[in-house]
Order: structure tokens, then sequence, then C-alpha cells
């Protein structure tokens, strides 16, 4: 039961990669760090209003909700399968309580997903973000481009390249997961 708590810890981990400024939210509302200038806080406004950050966020965390569910069911029955020392009754008991959890746990996460105050949240640091990253002439440039046709196709295509992009990263890294929570478990079975 520990592994299945690690591996789906880790699939928590892993899914809240994509959002790191979820992590970095405080709980009681978005923290606002302060832009380098009231130029640049218009550039960034207008260029996350030509991007439809808002929308389009939504659109990824409805794409990670249809996802998550079954990579974190993929992760853990990987988990339960590797298992060297599990009986076939054990896994089986493994794999129901899985059924069990899983829907209460993807169901939690897509509370989480649906709240419009995560994307408050986000919103608030990633503003300060381009502002550091980009000069105000870029960021006029940025909005341009997402004014164009490619720039409009690009924006629509992100949640589902995002979404594909998470089950490939899912499919490459599960591997290395597995031989290294497998070592893990074998270096601890050995003390």
């Amino acid at each position: 039961m520990k592994n299945l708590l690690f591996a789906f810890t880790l699939m928590l981990v892993v899914a809240s990669g994509a959002t790191p400024a979820l992590a970095q939210a405080p709980a009681s509302g978005p923290a606002v760090a302060p832009v380098a200038s009231p130029e640049a806080d218009a550039a960034v406004k207008a260029l996350l209003e030509a991007m439809d950050v808002r929308t389009m966020m939504a659109a990824s965390f409805t794409e990670m909700e249809k996802a998550l569910p079954a990579m974190m069911r993929a992760q853990v029955m990987n988990e339960i399968s590797a298992d060297p020392g599990a009986s076939e009754e054990s896994r089986a008991q493994a794999l129901a309580r899985l059924d069990r959890f899983l829907p209460q746990a993807a169901e939690a996460l897509n509370r989480v997903m649906r709240d419009p105050a995560l994307i408050d949240a986000m919103l608030a640091e990633i503003g300060p973000l381009y502002a550091r990253h980009y000069t105000v002439a870029e960021l006029k440039q940025l909005t341009a481009f997402y004014g164009t046709p490619l720039g409009r196709k690009m924006l629509a295509l992100s949640p589902r390249l995002g979404a594909e992009s998470m089950a490939i990263g899912q499919k490459v890294v599960a591997p290395r997961l597995q031989a290294l929570l497998a070592d893990v478990t074998q270096s601890a079975q050995i003390k």
C-alpha cells in the first residue's frame, strides 16, 4: 500500500509539474508580484488577452482531467505488477482498492482543476514571469503574433498538444520511475 501511495503522490507531483505556479500559489488567494513598470504590466495584460490565456488554461485543465485518471491508474497498476513480493491475491486486492479509490481521487483533482480561483492565481504569477523574461517591445511583438492566423492556430492546438505531450511524458517517464521504484523497494528490503 505504501507503494500505491508513493505512486499516487508521484503522479500528483508529475501532474503539478505541468503547472508549477499551482504549487507556489498561497491557499488564501493569488499573490500578485509587482511587474517592472506600468508599461510592462499593460504589455503583459495585452499579451495574455491576445493569447486568451484564461480560456487556454481552462481547456488545458479539461484535457488534464480527461488524461490524469488513466495515467494514474496505469502508473499504480505498473507499480502493483512490478512488486516481486506480491502474491496474485495481494495484487488483486490492491487493484480492487485502486478501483475504489481512483474515482474519488480523480474527482478531487477535477475539483481543483475546475476552481476558477486556480486560473486567477496562475495568472497572477504568470504576468510577472513574462515581464521578467521579455522586454516591452518583445511582449508587443508576441501580442501581434498571436493576432495572426498562425498564432491563433498555435493557441488553438496548445491544449491538445499539452495533453498529448503529457501522455508522451508518462510513456517515457513511467518505465524509468518503475525501475527507480524497484531499486528503492529492493534497497529497502535488503536493509
